[in-house]
């Protein structure tokens, strides 16, 4: 039984890389799929918003001599993709799946709408959220917050390559403190760069709970849904 009735999701581009670190990883693509698809089986209406970074990132440094706009614009582009990838492996697991970007291009996804993405989560459907805000200057995790507020989402679930929320990036400081628990002052306050300032502010302000938990430990995104204590949890 799930504790959540809905989620939206975070998924990084890089998830969707697995070891190469670059473009798409078909079993790993598949096996977040079949995680995702047994979350939604249990009545979890479930939204998604993946990044782009294992194609291309507007503050990247392939972007440093383009213009930021364009960058950022391309970096956009580049979650669409994944949301298309994403899409046709959560369909093959069995669950009906629709992609709505933020930049209209009808012959592949829906445009964004929000009361159609309300109906698509309330027909069980999965509903991927691709193109970022489509404005540029705003990452993709400010996208999920929007997102989530915007559909009215419960939980802010953010899968990372680490446990949760440390003291120090604990990949380069085997000495980092993981936090259980910690406030959304004490994140900024601290410079915590687990997501950007803007969204964690988004979410303070309007009381959204953020999770941010393991993606690469096999079966987390069903014990985070259910409301077992995995990660942290970033909350008033």
């Amino acid at each position: 039984m799930t504790h959540y009735k809905r989620i939206l999701l975070k998924l990084s581009g890089e998830a969707l890389a697995g070891e190469a670190g670059f473009g798409i990883d078909a079993e790993r693509v598949r096996a977040l799929a079949a995680e995702i698809s047994e979350v939604v089986s249990q009545g979890t209406q479930v939204g998604i918003v993946v990044g782009g970074g294992n194609f291309f990132r507007g503050v990247s440094t392939q972007a440093q001599q383009m213009d930021r706009v364009t960058a950022d614009h391309m970096g956009m582009l580049a979650t669409v993709i994944n949301a298309l990838a994403l899409q046709d492996a959560l369909e093959a697991a069995g669950t009906a799946t629709r992609v709505l970007t933020a930049i209209e291009m009808r012959q592949v996804a829906e445009p964004y709408i929000r009361r159609r993405a309300l109906r698509h989560l309330e027909k069980g459907r999965a509903v991927i959220f691709a193109a970022g805000t489509s404005s540029p200057y705003f990452s993709t995790d400010t996208a999920a917050s929007l997102r989530a507020l915007e559909i009215k989402a419960e939980v802010l679930a953010k899968g990372t390559r680490v446990d949760g929320v440390y003291d120090k990036d604990p990949l380069a400081h085997p000495g980092a403190v993981l936090y259980r628990d910690i406030s959304y002052d004490e994140v900024l306050a601290k410079s915590l760069r687990v997501m950007d300032a803007t969204s964690i502010a988004m979410c303070r302000d309007n009381q959204l709970p953020v999770i941010v938990f393991n993606l690469n430990v096999p079966g987390n995104i069903m014990r985070m849904s259910r409301g077992e204590p995995v990660g942290t949890l970033i909350h008033p």
